[in-house]
C-alpha cells in the first residue's frame, strides 16, 4: 500500500496568494492631511496616512493579498469618493465606497 500523498497548502503552492502592492493616489492640492480607510485597515482612517508631492498628488503604496477591498479617504476630516475608482458600491450611509480588486499576481513561471 502507498503512503499517502501530502497536499501542501495553495498558498505555498502558489505564490501569487503573497501580497503584492497596490497603489492609491488622490488629487487634492489644497489638503493639509489625506488618509485612506477601508476594509484593509478595519476603517481606521488614522492607521494609512497618504504622502503628498509638491504637485498637489497624495499617493500611498498598501501591501494587500488577492481579494476585494472598499475604502474611501479622508481629506481634512471629511470622507470622500475617489473619482479614479473604476468600482464603487454603496455604503448603507446614503453615500458609496470606492472598490479596489486586486488579482493573483502573473508569476507563474515560480511554480
Amino acid at each position: 500500500m502507498n503512503p499517502p500523498v501530502l497536499i501542501q497548502p495553495i498558498a505555498e503552492r502558489f505564490p501569487a496568494r503573497e501580497e503584492q502592492e497596490v497603489v492609491l493616489t488622490l488629487f487634492a492640492p489644497m489638503a493639509k492631511d489625506v488618509q485612506v480607510a477601508g476594509t484593509f485597515n478595519g476603517w481606521r482612517p488614522e492607521a494609512t496616512r497618504l504622502a503628498r508631492s509638491q504637485s498637489g498628488e497624495w499617493e500611498v503604496t498598501l501591501r494587500l493579498q488577492s481579494g476585494r477591498y472598499e475604502y474611501r479617504f479622508v481629506i481634512d476630516g471629511v470622507w470622500t469618493d475617489d473619482v479614479r475608482a473604476m468600482e464603487r458600491v454603496p455604503n448603507g450611509l446614503g453615500e458609496f465606497n470606492s472598490v479596489v480588486q486586486v488579482g493573483l499576481d502573473d508569476r507563474t513561471d515560480l511554480l
